[in-house]
C-alpha cells in the first residue's frame, strides 16, 4: 500500500472512531501507533528512568490522543500525536525536576500552557507561537515565554542531524516500526521550533536548504542577496535553533 493510501485508510479509520466510537477500533488504533510511543520513549532511556515506565507513560498520552484526534482538521495524527507524547515524556521528567523550587504558579502556567499548545497544533495545523499560547490562555506573552522556559531542561533532538541527506520516505499510520520513523520525529520537532523561533526569512532558507536540499547559491539567487549573507544567515538560524532545541 502507498503512503497516501495508507493516509487516507488512516483517516477512514479515524472517522469510522470517531462516528461510532467503537472501543475495537479504538484498541486497534492505539496498537497501531505503539511503535511511535517505543521510538519516543528509548530517545530518554539514558535519563536514568525504567524503559517500560517511559513507554507506560507515552501510551498515555497516545490514548489521549486517539481520543482528542479529529481527522477533519486535515493534520496527520502522528503530527498530532508526537508533541503530545513529547509532551508527556517531559512532563514525567519535569515533575521529578521541579526541586529547583520554581514557583507553584509557574508549574501551573507550564502545564497549562503545554495543553494549550497541544490543543492549537491541532486547530491550526502547524505549532503555534508563544503570543498564540497567550491569547488561548488570556494571558500575558512574557508569562507564558518565563513559564514554558522554566518547564524545559532535556536535550530532545540533535538539529544537526537533519540536512539533505535525512531524506528518506515516511509514514504517518499503524503497522510495523518504521526504519524512517525517527526522521518523522526529528523533522516535527524542527519544524515546531522554526515556527517558534525563526524571522520568516529564516525558515525560507532553513526549508530550501535542509529540506528542499537547495544550494546556498541556489538560495542566494532567490533571495536577491549574496552567498556569504546566505551563509551568516544559515548559521544564524540554525545556532538559535540548536539552543532552542537542546534548552
Amino acid at each position: 500500500m502507498s503512503n497516501p493510501e495508507r493516509l487516507d485508510a488512516l483517516t477512514s479509520r479515524f472517522r469510522e472512531l470517531r462516528r461510532t466510537g467503537d472501543r475495537g477500533l479504538r484498541e486497534q488504533l492505539i496498537q497501531a501507533h505503539l511503535p511511535l510511543v517505543r521510538a519516543l520513549a528509548r530517545r530518554f532511556a539514558n535519563r536514568g528512568e525504567p524503559v517500560e515506565d517511559l513507554i507506560s507513560t507515552g501510551t498515555v498520552a497516545l490514548i489521549n490522543a486517539v481520543d482528542r484526534f479529529d481527522p477533519e482538521k486535515g493534520t496527520r495524527f502522528s503530527t498530532f500525536a508526537t508533541p503530545t507524547i513529547l509532551g508527556e515524556l517531559k512532563r514525567y521528567f519535569r515533575d521529578k525536576s521541579w526541586a529547583m523550587k520554581v514557583p507553584r504558579r509557574m508549574q501551573e502556567l507550564n502545564r497549562a500552557a503545554n495543553h494549550a499548545r497541544e490543543q492549537l497544533v491541532q486547530r491550526l495545523g502547524r505549532s503555534p507561537s508563544y503570543l498564540e499560547i497567550a491569547s488561548e490562555l488570556g494571558c500575558d506573552e512574557e508569562q507564558v515565554i518565563e513559564a514554558m522556559e522554566s518547564g524545559r531542561g532535556y536535550d530532545l533532538v540533535s538539529f544537526e542531524g537533519l540536512g539533505p541527506t535525512d531524506d528518506g520516505p515516511t509514514h504517518d499510520g499503524p503497522g510495523e516500526e518504521d526504519e524512517h520513523l525517527l526522521n518523522v520525529v526529528r523533522r516535527v520537532e524542527v519544524a515546531q521550533a522554526m515556527e517558534s523561533i525563526l524571522d520568516e526569512r529564516e525558515r525560507r532558507i532553513i526549508a530550501a536548504y535542509y529540506f528542499d536540499e537547495m544550494s546556498q547559491t541556489d538560495i542566494a539567487t532567490r533571495e536577491g542577496i549574496s552567498q556569504m549573507h546566505v551563509s551568516r544567515l544559515l548559521g544564524r538560524a540554525k545556532s538559535k535553533l540548536r539552543r532552542y532545541l537542546q534548552s
